[in-house]
């Protein structure tokens, strides 16, 4: 390890650790209003006082000894690494079953100081806690905080810039542990001591709006209308923004580069102006999209609403062999399949881990919604366009939940589902931001690596050995056979095929086959395929093999080589056999 002074957070799963790593550092790690996130280190390093030091927000812990993989990743780092300061965070409204940590800990002489965060939720419920008589008792610091809000993070900052002047940093020795629930007196003691809680909460509006979000016959359909209604503002706000970048891109390509390059050789004009700058602008006008749509979905994460949506899920998980962190795990995908299969370490059973992580990669990642956005933008009028989204995240859910059904014999969950209600909680305009924010960071650091290499190697496949037979032309024939039967032309054939390595290749594949870009491009799609053909590409390309970095994360944890390949051939061939059926169905109905 490194030898800077290191300050690590602690604490149980949903405590707001990593909403006060962000305050603390400036960082943006993931945070919503649900366990399990954070399953991995995140470290920044940060100046407290004069000096500096090494942040890092651990994943959430209930012990030292034992548990999920996630719980292995913080005991094998504190075990490992001499600290200068534990940051023990809790949830200042569930001190009753957070404070035997906090004894765990100090009774192996750990450097504390104790963080009751979300202490204005606590205010809010009448709880009192006395921070002073229970630092007195714990022998360390106890600060009253709202990482939510920054309440208390200054005062934070100081007292772990105090503890950085401690000469020696301090390794825990976790075989010494007394597993927590030998602490459970204690705790229960300390707490009925320092905190003041009302004998009956009042009811409020969480529970109000419980009534009806978990109502078992409305709930569905509500959950149903909400993600209906994000789409829906998504198109309504964001189809303009998209409309504008795409004109001025236009425009530059017309008043600026194409005289800038009419000198140049026609092998560098072709290079630059039909295949980076018409692939990457068709990708990055998509970035307002992107943005909005992250923005609207912390509303949701954030809320408290997601947690709610796995409690609801979960007779209907157990009856495909998963559970309600499955369903959390499939929401996360809705960003990234990467993290959500990293997120599948908060599953104690082996099994019910490996078929979550079957099932995470048709969640509807953002890549793909950058595809879909613009192919229902092109052909579906906008009344028409958010219920076609709709129904592509619907038949995401139902494809996974098919493959746990089918597979659950094999790889069955039998470890017990338990989750706690947060309260409703309103998304402040910095945290929505952030979030959209780092979704569209990582879209454009994409645009800017992956996405012109891909541009440029499709522009050379479609013009070499020449237009009219190029290598582009050969690989489509080759595919015909197979993808002739599900609806899917040669120029959106060769686009799938890059899609292989990123999806955001695929809209600038697009632009460099066909010649196009932005508004052109819809146009032509618009005219060379019909409704059904759109249907049938996108419900391809939602469900055939993922990107190359799902797969090698899907490798990476199942430490299988076949277990990996066996999951790119069941989401290919089921992608075909799935097309198959709805397109020649539809065909056939339709005439």
């Amino acid at each position: 390890m490194s030898s800077a002074r290191h300050i690590a957070l602690v604490g149980m799963p949903n405590t707001g650790k990593s909403t006060l790593f962000n305050r603390l550092t400036g960082g943006n790690a993931r945070v919503a209003n649900w366990p399990g996130l954070t399953v991995e280190l995140a470290t920044q390093r940060v100046l407290l006082g004069s000096q500096m030091a090494r942040i890092v927000d651990l994943p959430g812990i209930y012990d030292l000894s034992g548990g999920a993989e996630d719980e292995r990743v913080a005991q094998q780092f504190l075990a490992a690494t001499p600290l200068q300061a534990l940051v023990v965070v809790l949830n200042a409204c569930q001190l009753a079953r957070q404070l035997a940590l906090v004894l765990q800990l100090k009774a192996l002489g750990a450097p504390l100081l104790v963080v009751l965060n979300m202490s204005d939720e606590a205010r809010q419920a009448g709880i009192r806690i006395d921070t002073a008589g229970l630092a007195a008792e714990l022998g360390c610091p106890v600060l009253a905080v709202s990482a939510r809000l920054g309440e208390g993070v200054a005062e934070l900052r100081t007292a772990m810039g105090r503890m950085l002047q401690q000469p020696d940093p301090h390794t825990l020795d976790l075989s010494r542990a007394a597993p927590a629930a030998d602490w459970h007196a204690q705790e229960v003691a300390l707490w009925k001591r320092h905190v003041q809680h009302p004998p009956t909460l009042a009811a409020g509006p969480t529970a109000r709006i419980d009534h009806w979000i978990l109502h078992p016959a409305a709930g569905l359909p509500l959950f149903v209308l909400t993600m209906f209604a994000l789409f829906q503002l998504t198109f309504a706000l964001g189809t303009p923004l998209q409309d504008g970048i795409g004109d001025l891109f236009s425009w530059f390509r017309g008043a600026a580069l194409q005289p800038l390059l009419a000198h140049a050789p026609a092998l560098l004009q072709g290079i630059l102006l039909d295949g980076v700058y018409d692939g990457v602008s068709t990708v990055l006008s998509f970035a307002p999209l992107i943005l909005l749509f992250f923005m609207l979905m912390a509303v949701i994460e954030d809320s408290g609403y997601f947690a709610r949506a796995a409690f609801m899920m979960d007779g209907l998980m157990s009856r495909v062999g998963l559970d309600g962190r499955g369903f959390v795990m499939l929401m996360m995908g809705f960003g990234c399949n990467v993290p959500a299969l990293m997120g599948t370490r908060v599953i104690r059973d082996p099994r019910g881990r490996r078929l979550t992580m079957l099932t995470i990669p048709f969640a509807l990642c953002s890549a793909r919604l950058q595809i879909f956005l613009f192919l229902t933008a092109a052909l579906f009028t906008q009344s028409q366009a958010p219920w076609v989204l709709t129904g592509l995240y619907l038949v995401s859910l139902l494809v996974a939940l098919g493959t746990a059904w089918l597979l659950r014999g094999r790889q069955i969950c039998s470890e017990p589902f338990a989750l706690e209600l947060p309260p409703y909680r309103l998304p402040l305009w910095r945290q929505m931001f952030a979030r959209g924010w780092g979704e569209c960071r990582s879209f454009l650091r994409m645009a800017s690596t992956m996405i012109v290499a891909g541009v440029v190697l499709v522009w050379f496949l479609t013009h070499y050995p020449d237009q009219h037979n190029s290598f582009a032309e050969m690989l489509a024939r080759a595919m015909a056979p197979v993808l002739t039967p599900i609806g899917i032309q040669s120029e959106m054939a060769v686009a799938l095929v890059f899609g292989f390595v990123a999806k955001e290749v695929v809209l600038g594949a697009l632009a460099v086959i066909t010649g196009t870009e932005g508004a052109a491009l819809a146009q032509h799609l618009a005219g060379s395929m019909d409704h059904l053909a759109a249907l049938s590409f996108m419900l391809f390309t939602l469900i055939y093999v993922p990107c190359v970095a799902t797969i090698a994360t899907v490798r990476k944890e199942s430490r299988s080589n076949w277990f990996a390949a066996g999951s790119v051939v069941w989401s290919l061939g089921l992608a075909w056999v799935l097309c198959f059926v709805f397109y020649q169905s539809a065909r056939w109905f339709f005439g």
